[in-house]
């Protein structure tokens, strides 16, 4: 086997992460699918701990597990139609059960209902032209070691070399895999403790194209904020969401719709995410037979609609606008990289014909419907921008999100907001420096 330092490691990994990265920090929007035995129970892929299931009695969910033909096809279909470019999906979460042929694992799918359904969703993904992510749980309640591994030293290497060997085996059987998406470093505390890096290094050599995230104790290619939109220091990141916020496993579909986000909703998670740099990971949770719930397929359906013809305000490498460069309240700003094209992101459309922003000190080329090309009559007074004649209700019929293009010669100098006092020092006009 093959082993390296940290420094090594390290270095090895940087040498490649800019040519791998460049497809992730284009695609912008990535689904999460979290299927496994939990979905059965409907109350969520954590049943087994949080309800005190015994390995035993949790483990009669095996022999009736029975996702329908095809729903990896369907969810698959669905990441396409909702603007996804990438699908990540549970291979094994911590329920320990392995949804393909595993000799590391027996207590896997092949072995109790004849399907391989990491086979099914590699296939499906390659069939709609969607980058690959296999999710891999570190954490396992069905193994034996996986909580004595924390303090007994032999027990630890059985659990350590049993996780290598589950991730050899999904990195070895299916062709070319996009992202190795870990979860869940419990119990053991250290990336050393886990032998992440001399297991990701031999994993990565299986694999050299592939993107890792940050949860094997190691900040590795990308982070992965949960529930929340941030880069936390992180160059590149990744934002995981759900549709509820109420579990990411199944959840009975009737009672769980009045929480579920709007298309709108999503539109503003994927917002916040591009001006920041990121991505967004939103999660779907098929139903016991693998069916997506309808309200969810209409939902992002609607948001792939949306980006159809608005696409071009979130895909593609993109300027970390937030906080720098701002529009309005109601509106939001995403940014080409070369800083020459902004696009206003308008939550609440203005009833009385006009908008403006502050800040802007340069005057832009030309302001358009980003959906249209129509451009829109607009003046400039040297510390705004103002635009007439807009119409009393938006334009975008979809779900009422109107994006704004505004298109520069240069990058336009730009002060936050106003001359007013702000909370950000240096960035506004309070520094006696508002001379218009």
């Amino acid at each position: 086997m093959e082993y390296i330092s940290r420094y090594e490691y390290e270095k090895f990994v940087e040498s490649t992460r800019e040519q791998r990265m460049k497809w992730f920090k284009e695609a912008r929007l990535g689904m999460f699918i979290h299927y496994g035995l939990y979905s059965q129970l409907g109350t969520g892929e954590w049943s087994q701990a949080n309800e005190n299931y015994t390995v035993k009695e949790y483990e009669r969910l095996a022999g009736s597990f029975a996702p329908k033909e095809n729903c990896c096809d369907e969810w698959c279909a669905l990441a396409k139609a909702m603007g996804a470019k990438y699908a990540v999906f549970t291979t094994r979460h911590h329920e320990g059960f392995s949804l393909w042929d595993s000799k590391a694992n027996p207590y896997n799918s092949v072995n109790f209902i004849g399907r391989d359904l990491v086979r099914e969703f590699v296939d499906a993904c390659r069939k709609y032209g969607l980058k690959i992510g296999l999710y891999s749980s570190l954490m396992d309640w069905h193994h034996p070691d996986s909580w004595k591994c924390a303090n007994d030293a032999e027990a630890r290497k059985r659990f350590t070399d049993y996780i290598e060997a589950l991730n050899v085996e999904l990195l070895s059987n299916y062709g070319k895999i996009d992202v190795l998406w870990y979860d869940v470093s419990c119990p053991i505390t250290s990336a050393e403790g886990w032998d992440s890096i001399n297991r990701n290094y031999r994993l990565r050599k299986l694999q050299p194209h592939i993107i890792i995230n940050n949860r094997s104790m190691l900040d590795e290619d990308f982070g992965t904020p949960e529930g929340y939109i941030s880069a936390d220091g992180n160059h590149y990141f990744e934002s995981c969401l759900t549709l509820t916020n109420l579990a990411w496993g199944y959840v009975d579909a009737e009672q769980a719709h009045p929480f579920m986000k709007t298309p709108k909703q999503i539109l503003r998670d994927l917002h916040l995410c591009t001006c920041k740099g990121g991505n967004l990971l939103l999660n779907i949770s098929p139903a016991q037979d693998g069916s997506v719930p309808a309200d969810t397929v209409e939902t992002l359906t609607t948001v792939g609609n949306w980006l159809n013809v608005n696409g071009a305000a979130a895909y593609g490498e993109k300027y970390p606008t937030a906080p720098v460069y701002s529009a309005n309240t109601l509106t939001a700003v995403s940014a080409d990289k070369d800083l020459k094209t902004f696009y206003l992101w308008n939550w609440v459309w203005p009833k009385n014909g006009e908008m403006r922003f502050g800040g802007y000190m340069e005057a832009p080329r030309k302001i358009s419907y980003l959906s249209s090309g129509k451009e829109i009559d607009f003046t400039f007074d040297g510390h705004r921008i103002l635009l007439h004649g807009l119409p009393p209700s938006p334009p975008d019929k979809i779900c009422g999100v109107t994006v704004l293009k505004m298109e520069f010669d240069a990058p336009p100098k730009h002060k936050f907001r106003s001359y007013y006092p702000q909370m950000w020092s240096g960035n506004d006009f309070s520094d006696g420096n508002n001379e218009w």
